[in-house]
């Protein structure tokens, strides 16, 4: 491929993971959330603001670290990609699982920008995924998952 049709295509895989373009970001999605809401649990919704935050988290960097790692070992599904549903957050936990997915995004996108990376080649350690794959996995995870914060601060009444 070449120098300009990468350059273009990274650009087009960073702006699924960083941008809305149709949608609400992950940043809007859970900036201003009062901090009684993050624990809140919305009858027949089995998970809070909370669990959607961790679970992408944990999502996050479980892609990342099976792109980077050849020794990758997937965690148990599903109980290893969500939170103890017992245990809310306090605003540590909070911000450090924030930090955590911006540092794991910043850390993929890194990967899409280094021009060793082979988009399209199988992982060698996969059964058949590209960090092309990858990306877009993440894009529409966390895109499905922050559509599901928003819906839930509609109906805690506190989303625009």
């Amino acid at each position: 491929m070449d120098q300009p049709t990468r350059a273009a295509l990274v650009a087009e895989l960073i702006a699924l993971l960083t941008a809305g373009n149709a949608h609400a970001t992950f940043e809007q999605a859970v900036a201003e959330l009062p901090p009684a809401l993050r624990n809140q649990a919305v009858p027949e919704v089995p998970y809070t603001i909370w669990h959607l935050v961790e679970h992408l988290r944990i999502a996050q960097a479980d892609i990342l670290e099976f792109c980077l790692n050849p020794d990758y070992v997937a965690p148990e599904w599903p109980a290893g990609y969500w939170p103890d549903k017992t245990q809310p957050v306090d605003e540590a936990g909070w911000q450090t699982a924030l930090a955590a997915i911006r540092h794991d995004q910043q850390q993929f996108i890194d990967l899409l920008h280094n021009p060793t990376t082979d988009l399209f080649s199988p992982l060698a350690h996969g059964d058949g995924q590209t960090i092309f794959r990858e990306a877009l996995l993440i894009g529409d995870h966390n895109a499905y998952h922050t559509g599901e914060i928003v819906l839930l601060r509609r109906i805690l009444g506190v989303w625009h």
